[in-house]
């Protein structure tokens, strides 16, 4: 068992920007901190993503602390990109990630600190900075009949691209940018598209100011307050109307059908009878927060949701949710990852003035309990 001040869990955008600022504060990785990542290469989810999401197409990537992203081709693959980038960030910073490291779970230890049990050990630690953000926890959704439906089911987590779609016919499923990306390409190649959603989409013309984002951050803020689960920003936002999705919807590849009432074994059936026969379903319905690994502290709230102020667990203050809730962008993860070394700062000043514990918490406090 090693003892640090300070473990970060992740290390994609959220996970880096934590490690950047908890060196600037003098709790250096390696020495005091130790960052684990799940992921086999840096890159966080991004290296994850499908091979024809180049560059240029991504939306809203902003550079972390520190170091800018500077030249890169945009036709080539993001997933290369940014991968390059966390890695050149790793070694400028010295983060010293430690991967491919699973975290089973984190408890109490029985002193104020908490136990990092992982598959290279255990860690004893004052805090944890949690940014293991949402791509190894796809949503599903469940519709009656996918047991029988004989053709495939696949996630956005596991999409290979539109090649793998051709002469095909495919139902896209989900309201998000990345369901329309996947049909706008599929629709090149495949035979015939479907896409349905819970709700009719809602495109944003126009520009979208500081003003704007800080609106729909906010909406997503206070459901986190309020112990619910996080909606992602995007769902408050609406879809970015752009020229070649001005395009598609001209063409009738963004014609937007209400979900199907159940799947048979051919396809798919809606609520008035009306039939589709599909070979593909893929389901861009979206991902939930990973968690499991601190259920248990209990940090849950009867919504479901994990309540925080700013970074900070309610429940206890020992852990920081970096990259969650209104968090959950390039940009916003950055600021968080600022924000909750700041807290982590304070939690330890107030910690050594009383005796290893913060000012006003009890252990049960502490616990979460």
């Amino acid at each position: 068992m090693d003892d640090v001040t300070a473990v970060v869990i992740g290390a994609g955008q959220a996970g880096l920007s934590a490690a950047y600022h908890l060196r600037r504060a003098g709790i250096v990785p390696g020495q005091d901190a130790v960052v684990l990542d799940h992921s086999p290469e840096p890159g966080g989810a991004w290296q994850f993503r499908w091979p024809t999401l180049t560059y240029g197409r991504v939306h809203g990537m902003h550079a972390l602390p520190g170091r800018e992203l500077r030249g890169a081709d945009p036709l080539r693959p993001s997933s290369e990109v940014i991968g390059e980038y966390f890695a050149a960030y790793e070694r400028a910073f010295d983060l010293r990630v430690r991967r491919p490291v699973d975290v089973r779970a984190v408890r109490e230890a029985g002193d104020g600190r908490l136990l990092v049990e992982t598959s290279a050990g255990v860690w004893r630690t004052r805090v944890v900075l949690n940014a293991t953000g949402t791509w190894d926890h796809p949503f599903w959704p469940r519709f009656r009949g996918q047991e029988v439906f004989r053709g495939r089911q696949l996630h956005t987590a596991g999409y290979p691209g539109p090649a793998g779609f051709a002469g095909e016919r495919v139902l896209v499923v989900g309201g998000g940018t990345s369901a329309v990306q996947h049909l706008m390409e599929i629709a090149e190649v495949a035979a015939e598209t479907y896409w349905v959603t819970r709700r009719p989409p809602v495109f944003r013309e126009g520009p979208f100011g500081a003003e704007e984002g800080r609106a729909a951050v906010a909406l997503v803020d206070e459901r986190v307050r309020e112990g619910l689960p996080p909606r992602s920003v995007v769902s408050v936002t609406g879809l970015p109307m752009t020229e070649e999705m001005r395009r598609a919807r001209e063409a009738g590849v963004l014609e937007r059908l209400p979900l199907f009432e159940r799947l048979t074994e051919d396809g798919a059936v809606w609520a008035d009878g009306s039939f589709a026969r599909v070979d593909t379903v893929l389901y861009a319905t979206g991902f939930r927060p990973v968690l499991g690994h601190l259920a248990p502290l209990r940090l849950r709230e009867p919504g479901g949701g994990v309540r925080t102020e700013g970074t900070r667990v309610v429940r206890d203050p020992r852990v920081h949710l970096v990259g969650y809730g209104p968090s959950a962008s390039t940009i916003g993860a950055n600021r968080a990852g600022r924000a909750a070394v700041r807290d982590v700062q304070a939690l330890l000043a107030a910690g050594t003035a009383n005796g290893g514990r913060p000012a006003g918490a009890s252990g049960r406090e502490l616990a979460g309990v």
